[in-house]
């Protein structure tokens, strides 16, 4: 709990910054000569939103007794930082309108190639745009990327792993075939010939994008969740049901797969990382969201030919990749950890 209570500063600090930033430019808004963009006040007035409801929320709040898990969890102070800092990323995405000094694909905003001062703390790029504003946009798309893709892996490997390990049969052979199929292909090629062969352009890009990064990330959560089951419908609960009456897809959803989540969470903690360096390698071989939209990938691909003379361009965002990456995964180890009887009491 000690490591929790050393972020709060930092929480209230970013908070405090994005009061300040944000609520001229409402104001500026809601004047005849409106010059701020809608999202600073959908983003002050989302904020409003959540304090009421955590107010409310904090009126009728009654504390409960720590589970095993969390306590098991709060031990791993690894766990604990990756924790914190993977909210701290979220707290900046959320008020990203409102701290973020200038449009993330403005030009011209100042000096091209400029090094980082009081106008402009991180620099800009050779076009003038501001790399702090590209670098607090461009989470926005890299966790969004990251947190949809996983969702749409895992959803489609717990998926198909049940149904293989529950049938059997025909259908657990033709479908772990097909897994083992692509479980020999290395997934960056696999990636780099569907993005080759649907070739997505303008908008649809990122979207594409998404969806090739989930349907080639679901291989390891399909087999993990297909030997859970197998295990698992031979118990006695589920013969129970069965004597019972209850129908299949019943049993399946109510009783397996409850049961099986506790691995794919931590499949998906872990993911989430190794996605978001997926994407950032894409976007650095010219194939990820299109441009101008920043991700973080695409900001170390931009400042690659500029490197020399203006590291600031790609040091910032690999930077941020790499503890993003790092949060994710501290966190993936300490779930692991916690929920796993095994492993406990090794932090």
């Amino acid at each position: 709990m000690t490591v929790t209570r050393a972020f709060v500063p930092i929480y209230l600090a970013v908070v405090a910054w994005a009061v300040v930033a944000g609520f001229p430019r409402l104001g500026a808004l809601l004047s005849p000569a409106a010059g701020a963009p809608d999202t600073a006040v959908h983003t002050v007035l989302g904020l409003a939103a959540m304090l009421w409801a955590l107010a409310a929320a904090l009126r009728t709040f009654r504390p409960r007794p720590p589970t095993d898990f969390s306590r098991q969890f709060a031990k791993n102070h690894a766990a604990v930082i990756g924790m914190n800092g993977a909210l701290l990323l979220g707290l900046l995405t959320l008020v990203t309108p409102m701290i973020a000094p200038f449009d993330p694909i403005q030009l011209d905003v100042g000096p091209h190639l400029a090094a980082p001062s009081a106008a402009h703390w991180l620099g800009t790029d050779e076009f003038g745009r501001d790399c702090l504003s590209r670098c607090l946009y461009g989470a926005r798309v890299s966790l969004v990327i990251g947190f949809v893709a996983v969702s749409i892996a895992a959803s489609v490997g717990t998926t198909i792993g049940s149904l293989a390990g529950f049938y059997g049969g025909l259908l657990d052979r033709a479908l772990m075939w097909a897994t083992d199929l692509l479980l020999s292909l290395p997934r960056l090629v696999l990636v780099l010939a569907l993005v080759g062969v649907f070739r997505p352009q303008g908008a649809t890009r990122a979207f594409v994008l998404v969806a090739i990064l989930g349907a080639t990330g679901w291989m390891g959560v399909a087999r993990m969740v297909r030997a859970q089951v197998l295990s698992l419908r031979e118990q006695d609960f589920v013969a129970a049901a069965r004597a019972l009456g209850v129908p299949t897809h019943r049993i399946l959803l109510r009783h397996l797969v409850p049961n099986v989540l506790a691995p794919v969470i931590v499949f998906a903690s872990l993911a989430v990382g190794s996605t978001m360096l997926a994407e950032a390698a894409l976007s650095y071989l010219g194939l990820g969201v299109a441009p101008p939209t920043a991700t973080w990938g695409a900001l170390v691909s931009e400042g690659r030919e500029v490197m020399r003379t203006a590291p600031w361009v790609t040091f910032v965002p690999g930077l941020l990749i790499g503890f993003a990456v790092m949060s994710f995964n501290l966190i993936g180890d300490g779930l692991r950890d916690a929920l796993d009887p095994r492993l406990r009491g090794r932090s």
